[in-house]
């Protein structure tokens, strides 16, 4: 994936990233829907989530008690628990204001403080790596191995369940095209994002993967299953408890508040480009497009985006927003790696990279994701699909309205 999006960087020196790699490719309608999706379910659905877990952090390390709590289990139509975990869901939206507004000050303030957070977010990885790696407790190595062999591989390991799995771990990855949200405010960024996204993706899958081994040195898989079912546990925050104690769990609790701050800064702050982009182009709301008279950042943006992610976080649990947006996000993604193959058999694209086998693999793990999504969580599936559709009227009266422009 990494790849094929370096790839189609270095197409386009315009702001809006899939935007306008889809609009150049394929035309306006494919540009706008991914627009549209992205508003509407992928960027702030991400937000959302990543706002959500910095207040579950927030609301641990504080000790707040949670309010109205007496209407958790009220539900409209059993699927959106408006009123469950109401006080982590006011945190979120809270930092979510408190971000927007930061960014309307200006990009400058945004950047520096997002290179702050990435530091700290290192280093509260590395830690973790750490602790497990050093932990001096029973391993679960040779647990994992015993669940593995005596389970009956036709039930439990097929395709479809680990596929299933994937889509959580495919969230923490999510964000890794971000940046070509900006690409207008870069330096040469046909040149510097493409090395930006191969070796930012190469550093994630490298930290992913060494601080899940040291997890599963302090916890076993079935922990982390019962840790899946308890509202605002973080496993991270239970390693470090059972590890080295309450000191090292207040350590690693602020440094994931720390991440998860600057990772929904970093998106806030991106994302919005993406959008007044869109309108700038006639693709989207008029009032998009408007600057801030005095900071000249785009506010409209950012405070539609901030009150839809905040409907979101509402209307929605950490789980149904992150299936709902990597399911989303993936249908895209699919697209992008077909944009990167026929830019290359038209002879439009010079410089590629891991071609053919990179974008032709992408496309076939993209396409195998949709569709067990559809299948294991036909619910946050279908949520995103219906948001998605939304967006075909959309276009048509986008295009009447503006039909010099589209």
């Amino acid at each position: 994936g990494a790849f094929s999006f370096a790839s189609l960087a270095t197409t386009t020196m315009e702001a809006g990233g899939q935007f306008q790699y889809f609009k150049n490719v394929f035309g306006g309608f494919f540009g706008f829907l991914y627009g549209w999706s992205f508003f509407t379910v992928i960027s702030t659905a991400s937000i959302a989530s990543i706002a959500y877990v910095f207040a579950e952090s927030f609301s641990n390390l504080f000790g707040l008690e949670c309010i109205l709590k007496e209407y958790g289990s009220y539900s409209v139509f059993g699927v959106l628990f408006l009123f469950k975990n109401a006080t982590i869901k006011l945190v979120a939206i809270s930092a979510l204001v408190m971000l927007t507004l930061f960014n309307i000050r200006g990009v400058k303030g945004g950047g520096w403080l997002s290179n702050i957070v990435t530091g700290a977010k290192i280093l509260g990885i590395l830690m973790l790596i750490v602790i497990g790696i050093n932990y001096s407790g029973h391993t679960h190595q040779y647990e994992i191995q015993t669940i593995a062999t005596r389970a009956n591989t036709s039930e439990i390991i097929k395709i479809s369940a680990f596929f299933t799995a994937m889509l959580g771990a495919f969230w923490a990855y999510d964000g890794w095209v971000n940046i070509t949200n900006m690409a207008s405010e870069f330096k040469n960024p046909t040149k510097n994002i493409p090395i930006a996204i191969i070796i930012g993706t190469a550093l994630t899958m490298f930290l992913y993967v060494a601080v899940n081994y040291a997890y599963l040195q302090v916890l076993s898989p079935l922990d982390f299953v019962k840790l899946s079912t308890q509202d605002g546990k973080i496993a991270a925050v239970e390693v470090a408890n059972i590890a080295i104690g309450s000191t090292g769990t207040t350590i690693i609790a602020i440094l994931i508040m720390v991440s998860t701050f600057g990772a929904t800064q970093a998106s806030t702050m991106s994302a919005a480009r993406v959008y007044y982009q869109m309108s700038i182009e006639g693709y989207f709301f008029e009032p998009f497009s408007r600057v801030h008279s005095r900071f000249r950042t785009p506010y409209i943006s950012l405070v539609g985006q901030m009150l839809w992610a905040s409907l979101l976080i509402i209307s929605g649990t950490f789980d149904q927003l992150t299936d709902m947006l990597v399911f989303a996000a993936f249908i895209f993604y699919a697209l992008g790696a077909v944009a990167v193959l026929r830019l290359k058999m038209q002879g439009k694209l010079s410089t590629t990279f891991g071609y053919p086998f990179a974008p032709i693999l992408f496309l076939l793990c993209c396409i195998i994701i949709v569709i067990n999504a559809i299948y294991s969580r036909p619910l946050e599936s279908l949520s995103g699909l219906f948001l998605i559709i939304l967006g075909v009227p959309l276009y048509l009266y986008f295009k009447a309205k503006n039909r010099p422009v589209i």
